[in-house]
């Protein structure tokens, strides 16, 4: 087979983006009257949205009468300051320069927003070179459905069988899977002591972004 397109997962798999999204919610924490949470604490949680993020910052599911106000507040904080530690992934540019040597598009498809997307995007070093960027509100549906995978794949020109699609969470897996995409797990992601990447049926498990050359050659 030959990979004709390379697709990220954007948190936790593109970019890290879990240094402001945890000052972010500490900044709603410290309003509320509360102390800083630790970040390691909070960085398995980046991968799975803000729902997970209010969970572990404040104890809260939806429908509680405080939930969506903070909820609010957190992303409000989050798109004002969205850039400043945020960094891609170490390997990551790299690797952009070995798939443009190569000429083979890459994209992102994510479940975060556009309206937070789209800013991040635009503010990531290479961002402006994806071929596709794919929000979770692009398509009809948001991962684990493959719908949002269809769409990149129409976007960039090839077919899902030979495309490649490499997320940190096991919906990415599930979507790529549905949609037909060889699928890596990334391991450097934001992983809880709870996942077992393993159990993904990804077609690889990686612990750096250059062993997606390995699948590519």
């Amino acid at each position: 087979m030959t990979i004709r397109c390379v697709l990220f997962d954007l948190d936790g798999t593109f970019a890290d983006t879990a240094p402001d999204l945890h000052q972010a919610l500490n900044r709603v924490r410290a309003g509320e009257g509360l102390p800083p949470m630790p970040f390691a604490q909070v960085r398995p949680a980046v991968s799975h949205g803000s729902q997970a993020m209010i969970r572990v910052g404040f104890g809260l599911e939806p429908g509680n009468a405080r939930y969506e106000a903070l909820r609010r507040a957190f992303l409000d904080d989050y798109l004002a300051n969205i850039a400043v530690h945020t960094r891609l992934f170490d390997g990551i540019e790299p690797l952009l320069d070995a798939l443009q040597e190569r000429h083979i598009p890459w994209g992102i498809v994510t479940n975060k927003p556009a309206w937070l997307t789209e800013p991040l995007m635009r503010q990531l070093a290479r961002g402006e070179q994806a071929a596709c960027i794919i929000s979770g509100d692009t398509a009809a549906y948001p991962k684990p459905h493959p719908a949002p995978i269809y769409h990149a794949c129409q976007q960039v020109g090839v077919e899902p069988f030979e495309s490649l699609y490499v997320g940190d969470a096991e919906r990415d897996i599930e979507a790529g899977r549905n949609a037909g995409t060889l699928t890596l797990a990334a391991l450097f992601g934001y992983l809880t002591e709870d996942d077992r990447p393993e159990s993904w049926h990804a077609d690889g498990l990686i612990r750096h972004p250059q062993e997606i050359l390995d699948w590519i050659e």
